[in-house]
């Protein structure tokens, strides 16, 4: 069975989101064990998007279903889009489909590029109607770094949740089965996880 790691490594040199908190890792040493202390943010790294993180009152990440966060999983390659991500990509492949990631040009990138591939608005209703319960995106964000919230809000009011910055460039288009699952932080907008994609054994394929 074939796994694909999909999660960005957790470093001080990951990719941050402009105004989102830099990681900090310290090695404390009491000469028997050493532990870490860590400073990093809800939505550094490869992370989940609760409910919570743009709609008050919204599910927070400690209440989203295991389940919601593993399962199948649809990757839709968009690595030829420049710009917005529109709904006429999302024509032929929602029926059946309960998580939808996508694959983007920016798997693998290093660095903060304002100019990534993000949802339209008119994409992200168009999921969130068609019952989508997890959305992934392989950038820092599923909406433009010029979005005024509209995306985040259109997604999230649905009481889906969104993966972000996951590295997806080792993963061919298709369906797999994903695990992604987020520390269970009590009241908290989201969170890092750790994200894994296997091959669906073709006994399991619809």
């Amino acid at each position: 069975m074939k796994i694909y790691d999909i999660t960005r490594d957790l470093s001080e040199d990951v990719v941050v989101y402009p105004g989102d908190i830099r990681p900090r890792f310290r090695e404390i040493d009491n000469g028997q064990y050493r532990v870490t202390e860590m400073a990093l943010g809800s939505h550094t790294g490869t992370h989940i998007d609760a409910p919570s993180h743009y709609v008050r009152g919204g599910r927070t990440v400690d209440r989203v279903p295991p389940g919601v966060l593993m399962g199948p999983a649809r990757v839709l390659d968009c690595s030829d889009v420049d710009g917005a991500v529109d709904a006429e990509r999302f024509a032929d492949c929602l029926s059946g489909t309960r998580t939808l990631l996508l694959k983007t040009w920016f798997s693998g990138r290093q660095r903060f590029e304002p100019g990534y591939p993000a949802l339209s608005l008119e994409a992200a209703g168009l999921i969130a109607d068609a019952g989508i319960t997890c959305l992934g995106t392989d950038t820092p964000s599923i909406e433009a770094y010029d979005g005024d919230g509209s995306v985040h809000r259109r997604l999230l009011e649905s009481d889906m949740v969104i993966l972000e910055l996951l590295d997806l460039a080792a993963v061919p288009e298709g369906d797999y089965y994903l695990v992604a699952l987020p520390l269970r932080l009590k009241g908290a907008d989201g969170s890092p996880v750790r994200a894994v994609l296997y091959e669906r054994d073709a006994k399991d394929q619809p």
